[in-house]
């Protein structure tokens, strides 16, 4: 696959070592990348500018903060035109329960990500907000069962 950036191996390293860990410090970052401090934080701002590092966040255990429910939900509409998708993706930024959601192609028009405290209050959402929404034809949901594998979201390298 090719790629956008014009990124040489030292940044593909940084790229896999911060997103392995956020929080590490650019001088562990730089000994683990094999080059000073300062270029090094030199090449973080530098993928930080041009949009390659979106951003930083901490990673939470829903479960133990009470959020026992994830589930997703295909979204077909009833007219795809771009003013509706857009407007549908725009009501999708108004729901807490949605934490993803994805434009996609097939038999449906949207896959949400969504977490909720438990079972009764994702039915609620989705009986109440989610197909009683304006354009809203069909939703189909998944509940998860166990989550098996929980990676960054770009593959880098010899992963």
């Amino acid at each position: 696959m090719p790629v956008k950036a014009d990124l040489d191996a030292i940044d593909w390293k940084i790229l896999r070592e911060l997103q392995r860990d956020g929080r590490i410090t650019n001088v562990d970052l730089s000994k683990r990348v094999g080059i000073s401090a300062p270029p090094c934080l030199r090449r973080v701002k530098r993928l930080e500018d041009t949009g390659i590092i979106r951003g930083y966040r901490a990673l939470l255990n829903s479960p133990a903060l009470g959020l026992d429910v994830v589930a997703f939900c295909l979204v077909g509409l009833q007219h795809q035109s771009d003013a509706e998708l857009k407007a549908f993706a725009e009501l999708t930024q108004r729901w807490p329960i949605v934490r993803g959601a994805w434009m996609v192609s097939g038999e449906s028009d949207f896959m949400l990500h969504c977490v909720a405290a438990d079972l009764a209050t994702f039915q609620s959402f989705v009986i109440e907000e989610l197909t009683s929404s304006p354009n809203v034809d069909t939703v189909r949901t998944a509940l998860t069962i166990r989550q098996v594998k929980d990676k960054g979201v770009v593959a880098i390298g010899d992963e």
